[in-house]
């Protein structure tokens, strides 16, 4: 073996290996495009895959402190923007990159933000029917916020004039796509709602790619639709086209000639109403006028049988004969009282009260006498009642009956007449003159 030849360790090499590759500032930022493929998800939440295109793949690895900030959820054959670092692991010899950052390759990463916004606004109420404002049948205003030099306002311009020219216009340029879009909207909503001068709002632009709609689904135009106290028509794009502007809104129009017809009454469908209303009332007042022609000829044919003048003699004949009906009945009505009077008056003068008065005393006299003999013989004939009732009870009372020698036997506090009524060994009591006596059943012995 030639000893003036240097052999390096494995180790060694690999370090120089390590340190070439992570040193170069070229490999300590890259953008990398490709397909997932071989993911395995590790239960501390690290992701180990490969990124692939036709020709090559790459190790990659995403330890959970960035995996827990990605915004949607990778799986195999996923094509994928991915931003890290080249490293290289030691023990096995191999490099990788190590992913920083990851998101859905093109499209897939606006509609996944379109998603999870939508969900977010459903959630906290931001489409709830019952918010949404309805829109004024005949509009003194409509405001516009769209780009001043695109086709949706000539179209909208168009179609109110031609629909309800009564209505003002009122233009709220905006940016609607590119940078500072969203901003311009959201800004152009508020002001509409501070100057106060319109009735409804359309909210829109022609169609486009969903980049070039993508302004209508940022968070801040839905906010300012949301606060809007001005009732909002969203017509972004083609019917096809759905945005969160058109869930937030309080109408939707598929176009903005569409919106443009939603938010005004059709003039010819007016007029059509006008004359229909104008015929009705035609109608309504032809019948009127013959009603009251016919009762007007009515009227004319009464006054002709019986004019005013004739009226008022009438009354005046009426009340000449009430007049004098009157002064009659009174003074019937005064003759008779008066004759009822004179006959009581003479009556009265024909009564002697003093001799009356004498009969009435004496006729109490006697009255008192008879009251004081009858007092005296009800006392004597109840007094004699009552000795024949003291002496039947002096005879009927067994306490003078025990004094000469009867009892009363009791059992239990009732008197005892037969002998069946008690048994041997019962305690019975007998009542004497002067108390009780208190004994036991020891025979018995009938008579």
């Amino acid at each position: 073996m030639d000893q003036s030849k240097q052999y390096l360790t494995v180790t060694a090499l690999t370090k120089y290996i390590k340190y070439k590759l992570e040193g170069d500032t070229h490999l300590k930022q890259i953008y990398l495009k490709g397909e997932i493929s071989n993911l395995t998800k590790h239960s501390r939440g690290h992701y180990y895959f490969s990124l692939k295109d036709e020709n090559a793949q790459i190790r990659a690895i995403m330890f959970s402190s960035a995996t827990k900030n990605l915004a949607f959820d990778p799986k195999e054959g996923d094509k994928v923007l991915a931003f890290g670092a080249i490293s290289v692991y030691e023990p096995s010899g191999s490099y990788s990159i190590q992913v920083f950052q990851m998101e859905p390759d093109g499209i897939g990463a606006l509609y996944l933000a379109y998603e999870r916004l939508k969900e977010e606004l459903e959630i906290k109420g931001y489409f709830q029917e019952s918010r949404k404002k309805p829109l004024p049948k005949f509009p003194k205003a409509i405001g516009v916020v769209t780009s001043p030099t695109g086709a949706a306002i000539r179209d909208i311009i168009h179609t109110i004039e031609r629909r309800y020219p009564l209505s003002k216009l009122i233009l709220y340029p905006a940016l609607v796509q590119g940078e500072g879009a969203k901003d311009s909207i959201s800004n152009q909503i508020k002001k509409a709602n501070e100057d106060n001068l319109v009735d409804v709002l359309i909210v829109g632009r022609g169609g486009g790619s969903i980049e070039d709609l993508w302004a209508f689904n940022e968070r801040v135009v839905a906010d300012a639709i949301y606060t809007s106290k001005i009732p909002i028509i969203s017509a972004v794009g083609h019917e096809t086209d759905f945005t969160i502007s058109d869930f937030v809104s309080d109408l939707r129009a598929p176009t903005p000639t569409a919106a443009a017809e939603l938010a005004t009454p059709d003039k010819n469908v007016l007029m059509s109403l006008v004359e229909s209303y104008q015929e009705t009332l035609n109608s309504i007042l032809t019948k009127i006028f013959k009603d009251k022609e016919l009762l007007l000829t009515y009227i004319d044919q009464r006054l002709e049988q019986k004019s005013p003048f004739e009226k008022l003699k009438d009354a005046f004949k009426r009340y000449e004969k009430t007049t004098y009906d009157l002064n009659r009945n009174f003074q019937i009505i005064l003759f008779n009282k008066t004759q009822q009077y004179s006959k009581q008056q003479e009556y009265l003068n024909k009564i002697d009260l003093n001799r009356i008065i004498g009969d009435k005393q004496d006729q109490l006299s006697d009255l008192l006498l008879k009251l004081d003999k009858s007092y005296l013989d009800v006392v004597s004939f109840k007094t004699q009642d009552l000795n024949l009732v003291i002496k039947s009870l002096e005879h009927q009372n067994p306490l003078k009956l025990m004094a000469q020698g009867y009892t009363v036997t009791e059992l239990e506090g009732k008197k005892l007449t037969k002998i069946d009524e008690v048994h041997l060994d019962d305690t019975i009591s007998t009542r004497v003159s002067d108390g009780k006596i208190i004994s036991k059943v020891i025979k018995k012995e009938r008579l």
